[in-house]
């Protein structure tokens, strides 16, 4: 076993590391793999369990489901780097996942729509609107011009008073449409000087 592969069962799963034990689904491993392109990249590690061992895969079966995924199930498509490794008589996949170049990506789903998801320490979460506008905001290269008005001055002025906001408190408080807040957020974030954190339950926003 070399020892980048020993690193990463050493290390489990988080935000630029996933494991699956085979691939049974091409829409879910999309969603996977454009989670990794929103953020900086990842790997997959193909035929691996949850708890860190080797089940081995079918190699061309698995090939042909993550090369069906990137091409046909992530929009744009994604370039992927795939790599066998055999660990104890065991074949698994090495699967490198860039960070990409056209944020947002999107992945198809079941209802065949098309969603953009992003990474969360080992989870792959459905973006937000104003996530989606932030990453193409930052894939635009364009810079931001902020207009520093009562609505900005009352939210910094708040998030140096209180550890957080959400997008629903800031607009109860400045009393705004969700429209004008997602977009004070957006500039804010994109200029670097708030912080956007996607969970599970609620997404919030902090100082930078």
């Amino acid at each position: 076993m070399n020892n980048r592969i020993k690193k990463y069962l050493r290390q489990g799963e988080g935000d630029e590391l996933d494991y699956k034990q085979e691939i049974s689904s091409a829409n879910k491993i999309a969603k996977t793999m454009v989670s990794f392109a929103n953020h900086r990249g990842g790997t997959l590690l193909v035929g691996v369990r949850d708890n860190r061992t080797i089940a081995g895969i079918r190699t061309e079966d698995e090939k042909y489901m993550l090369e069906l995924a990137a091409g046909f199930y992530c929009k744009p498509e994604i370039q992927l780097k795939t790599i066998e490794h055999e660990i104890g008589g065991k074949v698994i996949l090495e699967c490198i996942v860039p960070e990409g170049e056209s944020k947002p990506y999107y992945a198809k789903g079941e209802d065949d729509k098309w969603w953009v998801y992003v990474r969360s320490k080992d989870k792959s979460l459905l973006a937000s609107k104003v996530t989606v506008d932030v990453l193409r905001r930052q894939a635009s290269n364009s810079g931001t011009y902020i207009k520093y008005g009562k609505n900005e001055e009352m939210l910094l002025k708040y998030l140096e008073d209180n550890e957080r906001i959400t997008l629903h408190e800031f607009r109860k408080k400045v009393n705004i449409s969700k429209w004008r807040a997602s977009k004070i957020l957006v500039n804010l974030i994109s200029a670097g000087v708030i912080r956007i954190h996607t969970h599970e339950k609620t997404e919030f926003y902090t100082l930078v």
